[in-house]
């Protein structure tokens, strides 16, 4: 006779008995097998390949869940365009994720980030011993409240001087500049509704590209790089 956790994990891997956001953070819950322990920040890097979508937090290792399918196009994007545009103005390089952060007690996974060229001692084989110039995140209902909560602080009291949050779900996005007291202020889009990067010299993105994109070619001829 199987126990109770045996009964709620042999429903939830029954196809449409719940919903699958339910089932994956249940299943995420009670599923056999081994929790990844408190470990060192060398051991977390040690244990995690290039494959793990994970975060080290004050000892702790805390997973990502799966990437939406529009997540995912919009990083392909920017992405995209930032890389081009960073290497034709020769200013630094791009990230996306998967790729550490290390900072004073966390090592966080950013969706992108941008390195200038004065900060390029920081980058290290496997992650970034540092802030990096810019931070995006691209919130999902999952991780919106840690990315407008204990992540927003950590890149501020960490000196991030751009931080950019993009809502897929509600079409917006905001973006923070450091101020010389340590604090993050909302920037304001321009009129025509883009915004223009501080940290990324002269680059502008339009914010409606974010929900529908031209193609990268497109992209990139109106930032002058083709």
């Amino acid at each position: 006779m199987i126990g109770l956790r045996g009964q709620l994990f042999e429903m939830l891997v029954e196809p449409g008995v719940a919903p699958d956001d339910l089932r994956q953070r249940v299943l995420a819950a009670v599923q056999p097998g081994e929790r990844p322990r408190r470990m060192t920040f060398e051991e977390f890097l040690a244990w995690a390949d290039e494959d793990t979508h994970a975060e080290w937090v004050d000892g702790e290792v805390r997973m990502s869940s799966p990437a939406s399918d529009q997540h995912q196009d919009i990083a392909r994007f920017l992405t995209a365009i930032l890389s081009a545009y960073v290497e034709a103005h020769h200013l630094g390089i791009i990230r996306p994720a998967p790729f550490q952060m290390r900072l004073a007690q966390s090592s966080r996974e950013p969706d992108l980030i941008f390195l200038a060229n004065a900060h390029l001692t920081r980058r290290k084989p496997t992650y970034l011993d540092g802030p990096a110039d810019v931070v995006i995140e691209i919130l999902s209902p999952e991780s919106a409240t840690r990315d407008r909560g204990e992540k927003f602080f950590e890149y501020e009291a960490a000196g991030v001087p751009e931080y950019w949050l993009i809502d897929p779900l509600r079409q917006q996005a905001e973006f923070y500049l450091l101020g010389s007291d340590g604090h993050y202020r909302p920037a304001l889009a321009e009129a025509e509704g883009s915004f223009t990067s501080r940290a990324i010299p002269g680059c502008t993105l339009r914010i409606a590209w974010l929900w529908q994109p031209p193609t990268v070619l497109e992209a990139l001829r109106e930032l002058r790089i083709v």
